[in-house]
């Protein structure tokens, strides 16, 4: 699922978070509620709508988010920008929110079903990345290893 949910997130490198957010407020403006209902692309599609980061990094979530993607990402994704099956994790967290990418880990089906940057990733990269269920620590835990993966402390 990690590895999924990371090649969504790092199939759209060329991603527009700033026009995501003009979407929403066009939304609002018309009273739409896209909290947890309709995508917001900053946020995605989801429960995750504040992840509170740490500063510096949480190093035992590092680790913890390593062994997760060694299991079960690293077949189909470095952490380069070099793609293996899936595209390579780097600039990920430069690209998406932490919220967005919580709630795509979490909520693959939804994000895909109804957040917009998730199914022009779908479209571009042509596998559908599979739910692997993963808990909410798990997820946070992968977060925090792609954020350390991406220079940030």
């Amino acid at each position: 699922m990690v590895a999924a949910v990371a090649g969504l997130v790092a199939c759209n490198s060329g991603g527009d978070t700033k026009s995501a957010g003009a979407d929403s407020a066009n939304n609002a403006s018309t009273g739409t509620n896209t909290a947890t209902s309709d995508a917001d692309n900053t946020k995605g599609v989801g429960p995750h709508q504040n992840v509170q980061l740490t500063h510096p990094l949480d190093e035992t979530m590092v680790t913890t988010g390593k062994g997760i993607y060694d299991v079960k990402c690293s077949s189909c994704h470095k952490t380069t920008d070099e793609k293996l099956v899936g595209p390579g994790w780097k600039g990920v967290t430069d690209r998406r929110t932490p919220e967005w990418i919580m709630n795509f880990v979490t909520n693959v089906d939804e994000m895909i079903e109804k957040d917009p940057a998730a199914q022009k990733m779908l479209e571009e990269c042509l596998v559908r990345m599979p739910n692997q269920n993963l808990s909410e620590a798990d997820a946070r835990a992968t977060l925090e290893f792609m954020r350390k993966n991406d220079g940030k402390n």
